[in-house]
């Protein structure tokens, strides 16, 4: 029975094996059938995300990106404009610390005890005054829409002097950021005359003839230098550009030679020069004159209006000034009187500041110590040679250090600005004469010949009317009391006695 095979045994197996294999096929198909859509159904799940961001068009991701431009945009002139109004805020400080103590203890120090005070109140009512004259209207006269000679009264009582930019004058600080840094330098100026009728003036006469100075004298001379229009307005076109960077002109010039007629016309001191009139302090003198260097770099540096490079170039021209006049100052004196003494180093670095004041923001370094230095022997000749030729009473050498120096380095300016430093007339071109461009000197000896002749005219005109009218010296008896005891009923040193 082994010997055949069972047929019907090997047709089942076979049957079997079909049947398996039949429904493994089946089961495929099922999956095939129902898996396949499923997982492509969680293919297109996982995608969903990628795919969306994908569908966003194109115009929507370059307006996204634009809103972000323009918010980085703002941003960044949002922070220029709080890094150069903060400087500009502190340099107003600068400035104004200048006045007071600076200048109140430079030029009190220098005169005799009993008006020390007087000396002192002199420029602290400049403070006073002239800031409500510059609110009420001389701000509109100086910096107002007008003429090529003076503004308007536009801008009187502050009218439309508010928190945004004026892009005439300084595009990235408030408008009222650049009224308050200009006040500094109003208040300033006719102080610095007050050295030349020290120790014998009526309170109540400069304060009058301060207040007329102040509108008819500084208001058209900063308009034609600074303002909207003015004649001499080189950042403006003006049709005589004259380079004025921080006020050579405007402020130096200006109380300079008005400090030199009101010398003339009040007459000289009694007993002057018979008498000596030494300091009674060069101490006071000397620390004035440190907070002047110091607070200089506000009144130059500050000028360029921003806190970009312009101002680093105004800074390093100002401090090497005053540095190389100091040293000139005192090598003139050294020869000529065998030593050198702290009165006139101080009174050099003052000479110094003065005469880089119209210069700082267009000459290199180099040049700024070659105008320091010769500034430095010119204004010690004004005031020991000069002054003693013509004989008049320069109190505390007003002219001899603001004038003088004040134009020579007006001049100065027109022979040594360089365009690498301030390319003010364009890209290219020349600025100064060491450039090629000789007119500007003509039109800086132009610039300071109008403001010498406003300030002989309208200085004498002023005096006369309030002589006329009010009387403008003190008496004999109260000149020899002294202005503390006969004009302000103190004195500043009760101790003496």
């Amino acid at each position: 029975m082994f010997l055949f095979p069972n047929f019907n045994l090997y047709r089942q197996v076979i049957e079997s094996m079909r049947v398996a294999a039949m429904k493994v096929f089946l089961a495929l198909l099922l999956m095939l059938g129902v898996g396949g859509p499923m997982l492509a159904g969680q293919t297109a799940l996982a995608q969903t995300p990628a795919e969306a961001s994908a569908s966003q068009s194109q115009s929507d991701r370059l307006a996204a990106l634009e809103k972000q431009n323009a918010n980085n945009a703002t941003a960044i002139a949002a922070a220029q404009t709080a890094g150069d109004n903060g400087w500009m805020l502190v340099s107003a400080a600068l400035v104004l610390m200048m006045s007071g103590p600076g200048l109140a203890l430079f030029y009190g120090g220098l005169v005799r005890k009993k008006n020390v005070l007087g000396t002192m109140m002199q420029t602290f009512a400049m403070m006073a005054l002239v800031t409500v004259l510059w609110a009420l209207v001389t701000y509109s006269l100086a910096f107002g829409q007008g003429n090529a000679f003076i503004g308007g009264f536009h801008n009187a009582f502050l009218h439309g002097v508010g928190l945004a930019p004026d892009p005439a004058y300084a595009a990235t600080i408030p408008l009222q950021t650049f009224m308050i840094y200009q006040l500094m330098f109003a208040i300033i100026t006719p102080a610095l005359i007050t050295g030349a009728f020290a120790e014998r003036m009526k309170f109540s006469s400069m304060l009058v003839f301060m207040t007329l100075w102040t509108l008819f004298i500084y208001s058209p001379m900063a308009h034609m230098v600074w303002g909207k229009g003015g004649l001499l307005n080189a950042a403006q076109a003006g049709r005589i550009p004259c380079l004025d960077f921080a006020g050579g002109t405007v402020v130096h010039v200006t109380s300079g030679v008005s400090a030199l007629v009101t010398a003339i016309f009040l007459g000289k001191r009694l007993g002057f020069p018979r008498e000596p009139m030494p300091p009674h302090s060069v101490v006071l003198s000397f620390v004035g004159a440190c907070l002047l260097w110091v607070g200089w770099f506000g009144f130059n540096a500050g000028s360029a209006l921003s806190a970009g490079t312009l101002a680093t170039s105004a800074f390093v021209a100002t401090h090497f000034g005053a540095a190389a006049a100091a040293i000139g100052w005192i090598i003139a004196e050294w020869i000529r009187q065998g030593k050198p003494s702290a009165l006139g180093a101080i009174s050099g670095a003052v000479a110094g500041l003065v005469a880089i004041t119209p210069a700082a923001g267009f000459v290199t370094p180099i040049s700024a110590l070659w105008i320091g230095l010769l500034a430095g022997v010119f204004c010690y000749l004004m005031v020991v040679k000069v002054k003693s030729w013509f004989g008049y009473d320069d109190s505390l050498d007003a002219f001899g250090v603001h004038g003088a120096g004040g134009t020579l380095g007006a001049i100065l300016t027109g022979i040594f600005a360089n365009s690498t430093i301030n390319p003010i007339f364009g890209a290219g071109k020349a600025t100064g004469l060491l450039e090629g461009n000789w007119h500007q000197l003509i039109n800086q000896i132009g610039g300071v010949a109008i403001a010498w002749s406003i300030s002989i005219v309208g200085t004498l005109i002023i005096l006369f009317v309030v002589d006329k009218t009010m009387g403008l010296r003190v008496s004999e008896e109260e000149e020899r009391d002294g202005l503390d005891l006969s004009q302000h009923g103190e004195e500043g040193y009760d101790w003496a006695h």
